[in-house]
This record gives structure tokens, sequence and C-alpha cells, in this order.
């Protein structure tokens, strides 16, 4: 087949991967709009689970973002001068621009071209299947918006992607309270030299603190002042350099081009604000259009940042559409292929996206939990894509989760242990 993938995002660059790895002789070519080297954001997060789906699909491109990801296993966060830490969250953080610069080496060496300063706004002329993944404002899904049904719902609170030089061993969370209300950031390390550091805090906060209208430069001095202790006099970074911008999903997928040698940051602007969005949650009635046009990646979906699954998601798509396209191959079968695709996506998607809507409701009534010792606040960060918690006190909602943990591991050391102490007892009889 002839295909065009639209964006050269994580989404985009796999889906060229898997699809010349099951027939070198598909003409595959992957536009993206940026020149080559630019992207936005910092880094990405991604759990164990992944790289184990990568591995089974191409070995080659699993170990190398592997050897290039950093690893923690704990979680800290600092409530007003009070912290706790928690054991056991373990996950990896790689930069955005090795990940795509990883993919895009991968898909080159398949055989894959890739086109930069590309703008596609309507389907390639002569390709059978176009897949769609140029991110939240996808031009191509826009061409047909009343066909794919998009529906937006933005959030209520403000956020910014920026980097820092400090490198966290931890996933920090900080939440400091202002004259204003409620700030907080969290952050995680992509490199030995970096990290993402989200800010966030609701509407009211933000323009009482100023940040709607500050200078970039005096933005990022204030947020430095507030989150002085996790970031331990390190300075905050707003761009990665020339033709970087944000997305307005979040960090998560969408059009971006592969990797380049990094650029030096650039300075902070002298007048402009610093860029605050609002997360926008898309979902579509359908994915695919006259049978050969598909949505994937943030075209398709965005999960909102807080659960770290963008990225994730984007890859487990373009496994899932290489795979149906595998079962129905060739031109003809395309339509049952791409419905294939999307029943299995959506019904993956269910429990993703109500996570991440309780997890974002979470954070915009963050007040409710505040007032709590900073390790039932914790338990209950952890505990938030609960659609139980937001209806319940959240003391009382502490006391009943540790209550049932407690229960299970009484119950998980009866099935353990019950066998053996029977056989004693009758021994003993």
């Amino acid at each position: 087949m002839k295909v065009a993938c639209v964006g050269g995002g994580p989404a985009g660059l796999y889906v060229a991967i898997l699809l010349k790895l099951r027939d070198p002789s598909h003409d595959i070519t992957v536009y993206e709009r940026n020149p080559a080297g630019s992207t936005y954001g910092w880094g990405v997060t991604y759990w164990g689970g992944l790289i184990e789906k990568l591995r089974a699909h191409d070995p080659e491109s699993a170990r190398t973002i592997a050897e290039n990801s950093v690893r923690w296993s704990d979680g800290t966060a600092h409530v007003g001068d009070l912290t706790t830490v928690h054991h056991g969250d373990e996950g990896f953080g790689i930069g955005r621009r090795e990940l795509l610069g990883i993919l895009a080496e991968r898909a080159t060496e398949l055989g894959v071209r890739i086109a930069y300063e590309c703008d596609v706004s309507e389907p390639p002329d002569g390709a059978d299947l176009v897949v769609a993944c140029d991110g939240v404002r996808s031009g191509l899904r826009e061409r047909y918006a009343d066909h794919f049904g998009t529906e937006v719902r933005v959030g209520r609170n403000k956020y910014i992607w920026l980097g820092t030089t400090k490198v966290f061993d931890t996933f920090t969370f900080a939440f400091r309270e202002t004259g204003h209300g409620w700030i907080w950031c969290y952050g995680y390390a992509f490199s030995e030299r970096r990290s993402t550091c989200i800010v966030e805090c609701s509407e009211e906060t933000w323009r009482g603190l100023g940040l709607h209208e500050a200078p970039e430069g005096e933005g990022l001095a204030l947020l430095e002042k507030i989150f002085a202790v996790p970031l331990d006099g390190h300075p905050l970074l707003a761009r990665t350099g020339a033709g970087a911008s944000a997305s307005d999903a979040g960090p998560g997928p969408a059009s971006a081009p592969a990797s380049a040698p990094r650029p030096a940051p650039e300075p902070a602007s002298a007048s402009a604000p610093a860029r605050w969005l609002n997360f926008r949650t898309l979902t579509h009635r359908t994915w695919s259009y006259g049978g050969r046009l598909v949505l994937a990646g943030d075209a398709a979906h965005t999960t909102h940042y807080s659960i770290g699954a963008g990225t994730t998601l984007a890859l487990e798509d373009a496994i899932a559409l290489a795979a149906a396209l595998g079962e129905h191959p060739g031109p003809d079968r395309l339509p049952a292929a791409l419905a294939r695709y999307e029943r299995e996506r959506r019904r993956a998607l269910l429990p993703v996206q109500s996570a991440a809507r309780y997890s974002a409701h979470w954070y915009e009534n963050l007040p409710r939990y505040l007032h709590l010792p900073p390790e039932q606040m914790f338990a209950l960060l952890g505990q938030r894509h609960s659609p139980l918690l937001p209806h319940l006190p959240p003391a009382l909602y502490y006391r009943l989760d540790r209550a049932a943990s407690r229960v299970a591991v009484v119950r998980g050391l009866k099935r353990r242990l019950g066998p053996r102490l029977a056989r004693a007892f009758v021994r003993g009889q």
C-alpha cells in the first residue's frame, strides 16, 4: 500500500515503523509541518509496561528508547513546609526530542521517507491510507469536522509546561499556598541534565498573582520564588529552542518533528507574557472517513496530562492500527481494518479516559484535600482516579481506604498461609 502519515509525532513515526516491518514493500511517507529538529515540550513519561509492548513489536527501537530513558522509583510531595515520600512508584522519563529522534532514525533506516516543512491540509493524492496524527488541532480532522463529530471539553485550571536544570530524583509534587490561593507543580527528570516541571493553578490564582499579564521573565522569576524548595535554587526554562511551541492539549503526543542537535534554550522574552493554557479534552463520534483516512494520537483523543499517558496512548494507537491492517491486508479491506482499530482503541481508552477525567477533577478541587496531613493528602492523590472520592469527605475516604487495604492484606495472608496452617493442624492431630 501507499501510506501517508500526516504528523511526525510518536503515533505517525511508530505506525510507519511497524507497517514497514510487516511489509517492506509498503510505500510510506511521514509528513511534518515543522522543520527538522524543532519540537515543543521537554520530557515525557511512561511506565514499565510500555517498554515490554515495544519490545514485542520492534526490539531495536525499544532498546534504544530504554537506554535513553531515566528511571525513578519514589514520589515526593511538598505540601506547604512539610514533605512526605511514597516508595515504589516506578516510572520513566525521556526527552521528547530524543524519543522522536530515535523513532525517526529507525523509520528512515527501514525505508520510510520523512518530509519536513510539509503542512498537509488534505489527503495526499494517490495514498491508499492516510493516518491523521497531526495533533490536537489536526488540519485533516478539521477539514471533515462535521463527519468526525469532534467534541471539546475545556478544563478550568491554567497550566504551563516548563523545563528546569534541577534533576529530580523522584517524581516530585509541590503545593504552595499564596495570598491568592494554591499553586502547584509536578516535576520529573528526563535526562541527566534536565527535568520537566508543569505548573498548574486555578484561574483566580493565576490572575491574582498577575501571571496572566506578567512578561515571561517576570513570571518565571515569580514561579522560581514560589517553588524555591523543590527547585533547590535551579531556574525554570520556558522554551526548548527555535521553532518550539506548546501543545494546546498539554504534555502528550502531538505533531512534532524528529530529533536534531539540541540548541540552547531561548532566553525569556522581555515583554511577552508566557503562554498558559487550559487543557482541552477531545473526543469524536468516529475516527475514520471515506474508508482510507483515520485518526491517531492527539488527533483522535486527549487525556489529561496529570495521568502521564499521552505518549503511551499514541504508541498503542500505532500498535493497534498496524495489527488491524495486518489482519485485513490490502486497500480493498481498509474499511474493515479501520473499524477494528477503532473498536479496539475505544474499548482500551475507556478506563484511561475515566481516570483522566477524575484526575483533572481532583486537581480542580485541590483545596478540598489540602487540610489533611501531607501523608494522607498524598495517599488521596494516588486515589484521585476513584469515582467515589469526590462524594465522600476526604478524611473518611482515607480511613475507609486504609481499612480496605488492611482487609486485603489479611485476605492475602490467609490465601498464602491457610493451606500451610491446615496441613500443620492435621499433622498435629
